[in-house]
């Protein structure tokens, strides 16, 4: 296609501009934003709450999906050493409350799993984004994880995060 005019050739996209332009900004020295999300049980989680602990907040995709259960079995397999290390561990999700407490029933899941709905905390950290699979386009998670220091501050931000391992290797990050 050959255009003189530059907006005469710009395609058309489904997504919107802030959709298209959101990525992962936060960094290590970042206050973690706040949020408030209901647990698997429907109670509401505020991020504060946890202020004098370490938190590994870790986003993912969807339930009961191969990737998202090896990873959340992974973080419970060894959740005692997280304990340990004075660490709690929250996973997100747009998921709903229902959804996760059949997760964590069906997977035998020993931390928290928020759901955030209208994906807005997956806004605020920059992992709601444009996804492709086959050739198709669409907006969702980008699995990633963020360790928040007992001051409610980021510490280490882990983007595009394969699965399998990955629980570990926070662990090990985290007690060095």
């Amino acid at each position: 296609m050959s255009c003189k005019k530059k907006e005469a050739c710009e395609v058309k996209s489904e997504f919107s501009k802030e959709d298209i332009e959101r990525k992962v900004t936060l960094a290590a020295g970042d206050k973690a934003p706040e949020f408030s999300l209901e647990n698997q049980d429907g109670v509401s989680v505020n991020l504060k709450d946890f202020i004098g602990k370490n938190v590994v907040l870790y986003f993912y995709p969807k339930d009961n999906t191969p990737g998202c259960t090896t990873e959340a079995c992974e973080f419970s397999a060894i959740y005692d050493d997280f304990i340990a290390s004075d660490t709690v561990i929250i996973g997100i999700s747009p998921d709903s409350v229902k959804s996760h407490a059949g997760f964590i029933e069906k997977q035998n899941l020993r931390h928290i799993l928020l759901s955030d709905a209208n994906k807005e905390v997956a806004k605020i950290y920059g992992v709601w984004q444009i996804r492709k699979n086959y050739g198709k386009e669409y907006l969702g998670i980008v699995r990633t994880t963020f360790v928040i220091d007992k001051k409610g501050k980021i510490s280490k931000v882990y983007k595009s995060v394969k699965a399998k391992d990955h629980a570990a290797k926070v662990l090990a990050d985290l007690t060095k």
